[in-house]
């Protein structure tokens, strides 16, 4: 019995901590399968030896602590966890005991996919929705409300219907992002030197946990509903009049479920869908498995974690073993260095995996991984190509440690390690490994602003070797042009009248097109209106950076490497030695910001900007960007599915503008 009880108290330890790095963390350090395999050997534990068991053990609770830096949020009815099955057996066995709670021969269920995101609850009063909350620990979870406003999928007010709207209508889903949106996502966090986001569900549960809406905004999250908690004034009777009658009312439902008669039925859905998941739009493990009749689950109940009327039937995990021979360094677009696994060819649902991205050094190090070791790989969300961890346990001794190289292997400039990061850089913009991505940002709207000096054209110069360098700019001449695909006589006048425009530049410009690590626009601008010539930044110290205000320390490291690099400063040396001309900032304040003193609102989504870019564009002219329409507004920006600020807008005969007309106003600045 004390091996026994030593043995619980031990799982019980492992899971709290798991518990907490993945519900509150947002950091898991072990496989679903793996977390899934110490709660069940806990729960076979527990049901051998019930008098061990405990109010506050794991296999009592749903799921971690609200995590700080949120309002509470309690549920009116609880929001359960569900039991997990792995096989058919356990399927039929779920079956039998279900079909004795309701008393009856035979059952509908309605099976739907398991999501792989974050559960939350909406709350939605006379039609107007007015608190969100993550899960939590069932009971209680976090109020992040502010956040799930910005999901543009979840309706701030209901769809109008006959009867007018519910009192009270609680609605649980999951957050979810597509798989395609994720990869895109995180290979440009690779490429700013931040860490990839690990699966879907750390992705929802990291955005939805920020204390700046505007992050969550930032990422392309959606929303699928599947439950109900507490309602006034609307009855459903079924699952399937649920997910039928929640998009009439503008909440999205999952239209991929199957309402079976029968287990058999279920069971089939689940072997068609884990045969069919590589070509789903998002990630799922599993499949959920539920009473069709709200009132046969009022008679089947609930035990104190998860409801006795469904089950989540979990998708096997599908890894594999294979060798891991070598580990070579890719360049990415901003300079980092990623490491890369060169792995023998080995199919792991139905794809053959070569390669695997390591994401960084401090990753190696975390999974001891060394070249010559049998490792286990898996395909993270359906698409990536993961390295799981090593064997060990396999090694003969002829296996080697990796180091990443201090000298970027594209250039042989030196590798930057800024403090507080897990990427190394290479900061040699004219790095051949990222001139092309460094040309396009140096002549873009934020930068230099070259008309028509597209990244079609950019390609075409780098990949026929027109372009070396980014001062190779300036060297372009007509028969040079007049030669690339595509480029006629009149078309290559027009880009060498733009870049002898471009020549005279504000400082604030000219910072943000070098591309230094960690200066985008706004923080650009504070440099020039701080020192006032370029001579004066590079003269700076560490602490006269700092005291810039919005320039921290990560922000001062990057500055200081990025000028004191010898390929850099060479780099500025060429582009004045071919007549680039800088502006003081007090002169380029009043050439540059004809829309001073202007207050501008946006509303709605605009076809081809995002908010983001139509902020910057404003903001880069002198103008400001305001949250609420007012007396003191001169132009609201209207683009499709607009709220009530265009209404606003008419109501005080302010003046709006659609993309066309806004795009216009910029234009003619």
């Amino acid at each position: 019995m004390t091996d026994v009880r030593g043995e619980i108290e031990s799982l019980r330890e492992e899971i709290r901590r798991h518990n907490r790095l993945y519900f509150v963390l947002d950091r898991p350090e072990v496989s679903d399968a793996e977390y899934d395999r110490l709660f069940r050997r806990l729960q076979e534990l527990e049901a051998a030896h019930p008098e061990l068991v405990t109010a506050d053990s794991p296999t009592q609770r749903v799921g971690a602590a609200p995590a700080e830096g949120f309002a509470p949020a309690r549920h009116a009815v609880p929001m359960l966890s569900l039991a997990n099955a792995f096989g058919e057996e356990e399927l039929r066995a779920f079956d039998r005991r279900v079909r004795q709670l309701v008393d009856a021969e035979a059952v509908v269920y309605v099976a739907e996919p398991k999501l792989d995101g974050l559960s939350v609850e909406l709350v939605y009063e006379n039609g107007v929705f007015v608190q969100g909350s993550t899960r939590g620990d069932g009971a209680v979870g976090e109020d992040v409300t502010a956040n799930l406003r910005t999901v543009r999928s979840i309706p701030l007010r209901l769809a109008a219907t006959d009867g007018g709207p519910p009192r009270r209508l609680e609605v649980r889903g999951e957050v979810y992002i597509e798989a395609a949106a994720l990869a895109a996502l995180n290979a440009a966090r690779e490429d700013e030197g931040l860490e990839p986001f690990a699966n879907p569900r750390n992705l929802a549960a990291g955005s939805l946990r920020q204390l700046d809406p505007s992050v969550t905004a930032s990422r392309p999250l959606r929303f699928f509903a599947y439950d109900l908690g507490r309602t006034e004034g609307i009855t459903f009777d079924t699952q399937q009049d649920l997910l039928a009658r929640l998009p009439e009312l503008g909440i999205p439902a999952n239209p991929l479920y199957a309402v079976c008669d029968g287990i058999d039925e279920a069971i089939a859905f689940y072997e068609r869908l884990l045969e069919e998941r590589d070509r789903l739009a998002y990630e799922a493990d599993g499949v959920v498995i539920k009473l069709d009749g709200f009132a046969a689950r009022k008679r089947a109940g609930q035990v104190s974690r998860s409801p006795r009327w469904a089950i989540a039937a979990k998708f096997p995990a599908e890894q594999a073993t294979t060798v891991l021979r070598d580990i070579l360094v890719s360049v990415g677009r901003t300079g980092t260095l990623t490491p890369v696994a060169v792995l023998d060819p080995v199919r792991v649902r139905g794809a053959e995996i070569t390669r695997a991205t390591l994401h960084n050094e401090d990753e190696i190090a975390r999974k001891d991984l060394r070249i010559g070791d049998t490792v286990v790989i898996q395909r993270a969300g359906d698409v990536i190509p993961q390295v799981v961890h090593a064997l060990p346990e396999r090694r003969d001794g002829s296996e080697r440690a990796f180091v990443l190289p201090d000298r970027c292997p594209a250039c042989d400039h030196p590798v930057l390690r800024i403090e507080g990061e897990v990427a190394h850089r290479c900061v040699n913009v004219s790095c051949p490994a990222r001139l092309r991505q460094s040309v396009a940002h140096f002549v873009s709207r934020g930068g230099l602003d070259v008309d028509g000096f597209g990244i079609k054209l950019v390609d075409r110069l780098v990949e026929g070797g027109t372009l070396r360098r980014v001062s190779d700019v300036f060297r372009l001449d007509k028969e040079t042009l007049v030669g690339v695909e595509r480029m006629g006589d009149t078309s290559a006048s027009n880009l060498l009248a733009a870049l002898a425009r471009a020549k005279t530049v504000p400082l604030h410009r000219l910072l943000f097109a070098l591309g230094i690590p960690e200066v985008g626009a706004h923080a650009a601008r504070a440099l020039a209106d701080a020192f006032g010539s370029l001579d004066r930044l590079i003269a700076a110290s560490r602490d006269a950076l700092e005291a810039v205000p919005g320039i921290g320390p990560r922000t001062a490291d990057g500055i200081l490497a990025f000028l004191s690099d010898s390929g850099n400063r060479e780099l500025i040396d060429e582009l004045l030695d071919a007549g680039l001309e800088i502006v003081a900032p007090d002169a380029a304040k009043a050439v540059a910001a004809p829309l001073r003193g202007r207050r501008f609102v946006l509303t709605g989504t605009l076809p081809s900007l995002t908010r983001a870019e139509a902020e910057r564009r404003i903001v880069e002219l002198g103008g400001e960007v305001g949250s609420s329409v007012s007396r003191r507004t001169d132009y609201v920006v209207v683009g499709e599915n607009p709220g009530s600020k265009a209404r606003r807008a008419g109501e005080l005969g302010v003046p709006t503008l659609d993309e066309a007309a806004f795009l216009a106003l910029l234009d003619a600045r």
